[in-house]
């Protein structure tokens, strides 16, 4: 209780200096316990200074955490360990896919139909990390060569703290057969796991195209998520990435003309891209400035957006292959298996503001779905964020790339397109 007053006490005192910036209340879910964050878990944005929203305040906690050299320790400790597995308080880690997966067949893990067992990569880090984003004028700026250096180096070194840990998939499309009544296709199934599968035959025809994505494909996936939700009022789909690892185009980033480029690398580290402080910034953020928003503009106000966010809102993201996926899948993992696990926040510095993703360590009942061969009209359905915190739905879902050890040496990587959205209840 002492702990959460003081937050509170810090959160007055910014509002009291008169900041712009929106600060959001300090939550967390009914039974889960305190995250590992900095601050107690606090936003950066309580310590705005002169219009930052916090920003030199993460930057100089993301040189100190540098400083004490704790990530360096468990770097040097992973490369001076014996070769063959790591022992973890968790279980056994690898430094390596193919050393995993080496060690699931030796194992005979035993997968139900539909399933796969593979490698999938969790940080072993249990505190809280910090990336300096590409657009930072950080980056830019002479007088700050070294510490610029040092961040550098710290953003590539964040995956060596990282091992590989056995998990087995199962089919989502058969999550009834886990949950009797329970169908993958359904909003109790998203408010129970927080993964879902929805179904789109999208008119839009070429997803490298951003601005037909956006003309076509966001109304197309607003409709799918109203359609989806019954109770939901309207969805607001505000951006996309399209990821290919063969693409041979044009791969460059423009988010001042709304196109986010072509991404050829996949994130194969478990991780959700919002948190409890995050998924409320960011819907305040698309309501009230329209900042980086490719959808629809927004024109609420402070008072309109309290209102608003006042009753359920919720963060969901959508993919959907261009062609069957073959290699490369997304998975999800259920949230009832980590509901009462703490997240790890990782926080990412822009110049006006502080976002922060989460990253999670490894246990073994996890319970993760993929789709096998997921087709281009079926969508599958990750929540990022809920604002309900008692405990009575899933908070989110997190999840991962990986490479399925059942494909054919020579099977295509995935293609496909995820968009982000909100939708309000």
């Amino acid at each position: 209780m002492e702990r959460l007053k003081a937050m509170e006490n810090q959160i007055a005192g910014a509002k009291g200096r008169g900041s712009s910036v929106y600060v959001p209340p300090f939550q967390l879910t009914q039974g889960q316990p305190s995250p590992i964050a900095a601050n107690g878990g606090l936003s950066y944005m309580s310590f705005d200074r002169d219009g930052d929203a916090g920003t030199a305040a993460a930057t100089k906690a993301a040189l100190e955490l540098i400083a004490r050299g704790e990530g360096q320790a468990l770097i040097d400790m992973l490369d001076q360990a014996p070769p063959g597995p790591i022992q973890t308080k968790w279980g056994l880690g690898f430094r390596s896919a193919a050393e995993c997966l080496e060690h699931i067949r030796a194992s005979k893990i035993a997968v139900p139909e539909g399933g796969v067992a593979l490698p999938l990569r969790y940080t072993i880090y249990e505190q809280p990390s910090y990336s300096i984003v590409s657009s930072n004028a950080l980056w830019r700026d002479p007088a700050r060569e070294a510490e610029a250096k040092a961040l550098r180096r710290e953003e590539q070194q964040i995956g060596r703290r990282s091992l590989f840990f056995p998990q087995v998939l199962r089919d989502a499309r058969r999550i009834e057969e886990y949950y009797p009544g329970l169908s993958p296709r359904s909003p109790a199934c998203m408010d129970k796991l927080g993964v879902a599968l929805g179904y789109c035959e999208s008119k839009c025809k070429n997803f490298y195209d951003a601005a037909e994505v956006e003309r076509v494909f966001y109304p197309e996936m607003e409709k799918l998520l109203l359609e989806f939700f019954p109770d939901a009022t309207d969805a607001l789909v505000y951006n996309h990435d399209v990821f290919d690892k063969d693409y041979q185009g044009d791969r460059k980033e423009d988010q001042d003309n709304k196109n986010p480029g072509v991404n050829a690398n996949y994130a194969y580290l478990v991780h959700n891209d919002l948190n409890d402080n995050s998924g409320r910034v960011r819907c305040r953020e698309l309501l009230t400035r329209n900042l980086r928003n490719f959808g629809r503009e927004q024109h609420y106000t402070e008072e309109q957006a309290d209102a608003k966010m006042s009753r359920r809102f919720v963060s969901i993201n959508l993919a959907k292959p261009m062609e069957t996926v073959r290699q490369n899948p997304f998975v999800l993992c259920a949230w009832p298996s980590f509901a009462d696990q703490p997240y790890i926040t990782n926080y990412r510095i822009y110049d006006d503001r502080v976002g922060e993703t989460t990253r999670f360590t490894y246990r073994p009942n996890h319970e993760w779905y993929w789709f096998p061969l997921q087709k281009p009209t079926e969508v599958s359905m990750l929540k990022c964020y809920d604002s309900v915190t008692d405990g009575s739905v899933s908070r989110w879902s997190f999840h991962s790339a990986c490479i399925d050890p059942t494909a054919p040496d020579d099977a295509p990587c995935r293609k496909n397109v995820v968009v982000r959205s909100f939708i309000f209840f």
